[in-house]
């Protein structure tokens, strides 16, 4: 009975799979003639250009230009007209905003921020993310932190602002016009991926030390995902919706506000809560230009290797950022969902009872947290850490410690791999992004990566670009085996989920620079640490996204396999993680991404290479050390995007947005 019956089942669903198939075909015969043309193209180049690095002719020294313009820059910033009434005032308004803000929290005494956190999120969300709220402002009492907490979420509110208006704005703009769309790409590419510490220094030349320059560092990081989904949302309006307006009458101006804007609510409160996550995300980098607030606290604990009052100032970040994501993901789930007259009423009541709240604490002169109301956990943090490098770090029975597995990873995988691509000749590694991109891609895909790829080269930084990129492949390969297999075992799983949503949250959500010490702490110091870290922070986005896929695979193919007989394991291997090829071909992508703005933060524990110019340029006030490092990091990203991710699935996305 099994050999008549398995035989069939495939010969009548070979007609759906036709056309996949015939692409797969395509692909391999595609493979094919790359392969073959890059094995000629290497024997070819090796006889007419022969090896080594990038040629010194071909490269161009920025640091007389980019020195010059720093020095105008220090020179006219207290007499020049562009900066007296132009960037003079724009900083005013910073300041004066986030000094406004400050104050009104400080009004509001800690009773009443509380009460206003836990209703907003009442009104937003319901009782339980209410309860939430309340807990997370009164963890960040308990702490010790509620001072520096006002004073980051004044920041934060103002930087926040700022992004969404900018994000709003740019994001209008490519949502209504192809030719903006475009244009604003390679701009907003380029925000995303530019490390903070490169643009940190054009910032503080400019603004000086202070809060200003911490805002607009926030602005420039925190805008572009506001911008992209504020596009995608006015460029996915249904076309009926917006046939049937215009049918009506509606002017350009009508359309917009009365459909184009409303459809996409739900866009445009994501964007504004992926502006609030990475604006807490900077939060830390931000002090190191005057900022203040926790990320001073953490800057200043970790300069002492101070673990446990580091985490001290690095949970109220988390727990910010967690109250603030549920509620702007809340708002943006149930938008449209409650008749506006009962809208109004909650809102009025959460009004009252803070305004009842706020009075009655200032009538009993309990403005700020009690002292009393205290609790130190540095003490017993730091003592774990010192038990886990005392015992963990070395000399531990049969599997070793955590140094031995850091010196292991270095000579067995990041040596091997940083010596090998810079022994490869420079023409051979351009040859080698082509190819990668072309098998993906299109010419124009191949042609983009192997610019950006050369325009390292042309800046002077070849070696060092190739270093990081052994960084960038070996975080990356690791966080794909990690993060692939527990977004799996979360997906098949509701248990697995649940237990790791939390774990999840606080990783995607603690500052970069607090685990930096721990894992110093269990590595040492070197390039493995800065792997380490890079792999902490990019592991939960690759999670995310490989469960998302395996959960979104049709029901059907599922019951399909089960009826022909199919076990566990030949339903992931067989059909889930082939149909869910497209998410996990994004989770390569976004982890290519997350785990290149970590090594750059990894140069501080010594990771080297253009990650350590990054930090070394702002250290040192050196504009061309720093800049040019963060424009060969941003190459970097370009090329690595344009290998990583099909062409066809960024077209889709374009049209999308």
């Amino acid at each position: 009975m099994t050999a008549t019956v398995t035989p069939a089942p495939p010969r009548r669903a070979s007609a759906p799979d036709t056309a996949p198939g015939a692409l797969r075909a395509f692909v391999c015969h595609r493979g094919r003639l790359i392969g073959a043309g890059t094995v000629a193209a290497l024997v070819l180049g090796s006889l007419l250009l022969g090896g080594g690095g990038w040629p010194a002719s071909l490269a161009v020294d920025l640091s007389g230009p980019l020195d010059r313009t720093s020095d105008w820059i220090i020179d006219n910033r207290d007499g020049h007209p562009l900066f007296l009434y132009f960037l003079g005032h724009i900083s005013n308004a910073v300041v004066v905003s986030v000094r406004a803000v400050y104050l009104v929290l400080l009004a509001l005494g800690w009773a009443g921020v509380t009460a206003a956190a836990g209703l907003v999120a009442w009104r937003v969300a319901g009782v339980r993310l209410a309860l939430t709220s309340v807990a997370a402002f009164a963890t960040c009492g308990l702490l010790g932190m509620w001072v520096p907490t006002l004073q980051t979420l004044a920041l934060m509110l103002v930087a926040v602002a700022a992004s969404v208006l900018l994000g709003g704005l740019l994001g209008l703009a490519a949502g209504l016009s192809d030719r903006m769309n475009r244009m604003l790409r390679p701009v907003l590419d380029t925000m995303q991926v530019l490390p903070a510490f490169a643009y940190l220094l054009p910032v503080v030349l400019v603004f000086g030390i202070g809060v200003p320059a911490a805002v607009l560092a926030t602005v420039v990081y925190a805008a572009p995902p506001m911008a992209r989904l504020t596009a995608l949302g006015l460029r996915g309006a249904d076309a009926g919706v917006m046939e049937a307006v215009a049918s009506l009458g509606a002017t350009g101006g009508q359309r917009l506000l009365t459909a184009r804007l409303p459809l996409a609510r739900k866009e445009l409160l994501l964007g504004v809560n992926q502006s609030i996550m990475m604006a807490l995300g900077m939060a830390v980098i931000a002090s190191v230009i005057g900022a203040g607030g926790l990320g001073d606290r953490v800057y200043q604990a970790l300069a002492a290797v101070d673990v446990g009052a580091a985490l001290a100032a690095g949970v109220p970040i988390v727990l910010l950022a967690v109250v603030l994501d549920r509620v702007t993901t809340a708002a943006g789930e149930r938008v449209g969902a409650a008749p506006a007259h009962r809208a109004g009423l909650r809102w009025a009541v959460a009004l009252g009872v803070t305004a009842v709240v706020a009075v009655t604490g200032r009538l009993s002169g309990r403005l700020s947290w009690p002292d009393g109301w205290t609790v130190d956990i540095a003490p017993p943090i730091n003592g774990a850490v010192d038990w886990m490098t005392a015992h963990l770090y070395s000399g531990v029975p049969l599997v070793g410690g955590t140094a031995d597995w850091a010196a292991r990873f270095t000579a067995w995988v990041l040596d091997p791999l940083r010596d090998g691509l810079q022994w490869l000749p420079w023409w051979a590694v351009l040859l080698a992004v082509g190819a990668l991109a072309l098998l993906i891609g299109t010419w124009r895909t191949a042609a983009t990566a192997v610019l950006a790829m050369s325009a390292i080269g042309v800046l002077g930084v070849w070696e060092p670009a190739l270093d990081t990129l052994s960084q960038v492949l070996a975080a990356v390969a690791v966080t794909l085996v990690l993060g692939v297999a527990l977004g799996v075992a979360a997906a098949r799983s509701t248990r697995i989920g649940r237990v790791l949503r939390p774990v999840l949250d606080v990783f995607q959500t603690m500052p970069q620079f607090v685990y930096l010490i721990p894992v110093v702490a269990l590595f040492g110091v070197g390039r493995a640490p800065a792997v380490a870290a890079a792999v902490v922070y990019a592991l939960p986005a690759v999670v995310r996204i490989t469960a998302q896929g395996v959960r979104a695979v049709d029901p059907a193919a599922l019951e399909s396999s089960r009826s022909l007989g199919a076990t566990g394991r030949q339903q992931l291997f067989q059909v889930q993680l082939p149909l869910a090829r497209p998410a996990l071909l994004l989770a390569v992508n976004q982890g290519v991404v997350l785990v290149l703005a970590v090594v750059v933060i990894g140069g501080l524990v010594g990771g080297g290479a253009l990650g350590y110019d990054a930090v070394f340029g702002l250290a040192q006030g050196d504009l061309a050390t720093g800049l040019v490092a963060g424009a060969a990091i941003v190459c970097l990203g370009l090329t690595l995007d344009r290998v990583t991710q099909p062409t066809e699935r960024r077209d889709l996305a374009g049209k999308g947005a």
